[in-house]
């Protein structure tokens, strides 16, 4: 049997597959938005995404212009946080994770019943104008929900994408309902850690593409 062996060939085909089923749905995309479709699609190997992915109309421009302007980047575990395009430091942004702190596990004991949300409520005011990636916790996004609807801070793009069936399809309903910043998610059940940096890659390599295309 004979198959493609060459990364890039790969994954420009890959690519060209993604966009007929886009083009057999019928979406009507921007290139932009194209981008961010396809780099879910391919990381999740399922076409059906393309049903459940909702972009906000300012959230490819807000978070390239977050990127660019070095801001960091805020995860709920550490699965995503590794997972993130090391080049994203070329802009002077950092990642950070707060899961496995001890303040962290204080918290999760006393103040609030997961670990995933006192993670997120540990960062508080440094997430605004931030770039905020959850891509295991529904409760993360929860937390994150309740933090900007009480406290007013506003980070610069949410990506919001836990998986899973106890919480997970409520918190992404929730914040594409009523974020007052822009997000990236995909509704239902699906999702994950690789959903969520796939999302981050698009935005990175749309922003490559800008510095480049200036330089």
């Amino acid at each position: 049997m004979e198959y493609i062996m060459d990364p890039g060939l790969i994954e420009t085909r890959s690519m060209e597959i993604i966009g007929s089923y886009l083009d057999e749905l019928g979406l009507e995309l921007s290139p932009a938005a194209v981008k961010v479709y396809s780099r879910i699609i391919h990381a999740a190997g399922d076409p059906d995404y393309a049903k459940h992915i909702r972009i906000h109309p300012d959230a490819i421009t807000a978070g390239c212009a977050a990127l660019a302007a070095g801001r960091d980047i805020y995860c709920d575990v550490e699965m995503v946080r590794t997972g993130i395009n090391k080049r994203l430091s070329s802009y002077g942004g950092k990642v950070y994770c707060l899961i496995g702190s001890e303040e962290t596990a204080r918290l999760a004991k006393s103040v609030i019943t997961r670990a995933m949300s006192a993670a997120i409520r540990q960062f508080g005011g440094q997430l605004d104008g931030v770039i905020v990636a959850i891509g295991n916790a529904p409760a993360a996004l929860f937390e994150l929900s309740t933090l900007m609807e009480r406290t007013g801070i506003r980070p610069a793009l949410v990506i919001g994408v836990p998986a899973g069936f106890v919480g997970a399809a409520e918190s992404k309903a929730l914040l594409h309902a009523a974020s007052p910043v822009p997000y990236i998610t995909v509704l239902g059940n699906k999702g994950g850690s690789p959903i969520a940096v796939a999302a981050l890659d698009a935005l990175w390599y749309m922003t490559e593409t800008v510095s480049n295309n200036v330089i």
